[in-house]
């Protein structure tokens, strides 16, 4: 449980926390930003599907429950959504906190639910191929100045050869009309939460979006954590699609083959193994808000 008494942060003790994960932000931004100028569609989906903005992730945020001190502090972050004075010190206020309490209930119930289910590793990856599965001739591919690397012959041998075990609804939404059918079965916004677990490379790349929903609620450095995962998912989540990506510097992962479906199982395992501590502290700090935002 937060201790009421508030931890305070002196000005050189936060300054320096700042720093610190404004430089570690930048080493992962700058490679990512120049891919992205290049027409890399795989970093790019950081920035357009998830909706937080490289100036906005050079914020630092402490969390609730840390209130910084000093004339520097205050001049920074009173003025800042979600930040209330106290004094000569500044914190996410907690009125902020209770107007959020419903988001943060709904993050919580989502997190405890998928981390309560057995990864199931057995997609392979094919979100990605039931979107252009029998695409209608007058639709657009979603990564169309990307060429596809088997022809659409091949691609719907594939996904007509495999069942397709989506479990994440913001994937299966995209598929076509023709897969959608296809599915073990079709999730939904309203069933979400009966449906996402903890294999699933859309689930754990959503940690981060769940991080940036609360705001500064969150310590940017789990921030930063969820979206370092986010990137490494995304890479491995259009490798294994029937994507071309080889002048982007990408080897596929051929999911058409046993090799690759082999390969892809193994890279899933490894992200769902690094998605587990980030979910359960982000699920931490979620029940310890619950409560706070109950006190009276």
């Amino acid at each position: 449980m937060f201790d009421l008494a508030e931890p305070v942060l002196d000005s050189e003790q936060w300054q320096s926390r700042a720093t610190a994960y404004q430089q570690h932000l930048d080493d992962f931004l700058a490679p990512q930003l120049r891919r992205i100028a290049a027409g890399d569609p795989v970093p790019k989906f950081l920035f357009s599907y998830y909706s937080l903005r490289p100036a906005q992730l050079r914020q630092w945020h402490p969390g609730f429950g840390v209130r910084l001190a000093g004339q520097t502090a205050l001049r920074t972050y009173r003025r800042r959504r979600g930040y209330a004075p106290h004094g000569e010190q500044v914190g996410v206020a907690e009125d902020y906190l209770r107007e959020r309490a419903d988001t943060v209930t709904f993050i919580a119930g989502l997190l405890r639910a998928t981390a309560a289910r057995s990864a199931q590793l057995n997609c392979f990856g094919l979100h990605e191929w039931a979107m252009v599965y029998r695409r209608p001739a007058h639709e657009d591919v979603r990564h169309g100045h990307v060429p596809l690397r088997l022809s659409p012959d091949e691609i719907d041998e594939v996904v007509e050869a495999t069942p397709l075990r989506c479990t994440h609804f913001d994937a299966f939404r995209f598929f076509t009309p023709a897969a959608a059918p296809r599915n073990i079965g079709a999730p939904s916004r309203a069933t979400q939460l009966t449906w996402e677990q903890p294999g699933c490379l859309h689930a754990n790349m959503d940690l981060y979006k769940w991080c940036y929903k609360l705001g500064p609620l969150i310590e940017s450095e789990l921030l930063l954590g969820c979206l370092k995962l986010a990137a490494a998912a995304r890479e491995i989540d259009m490798r294994a699609s029937p994507y071309d990506l080889s002048d982007y510097g990408y080897a596929p992962i051929t999911i058409e083959t046993a090799a690759g479906r082999a390969e892809y199982v193994r890279r899933q395992s490894e992200i769902a193994q690094l998605a587990e501590p980030l979910r359960a502290t982000l699920l931490e700090r979620c029940d310890l808000l619950t409560v706070i935002a109950r006190c009276e």
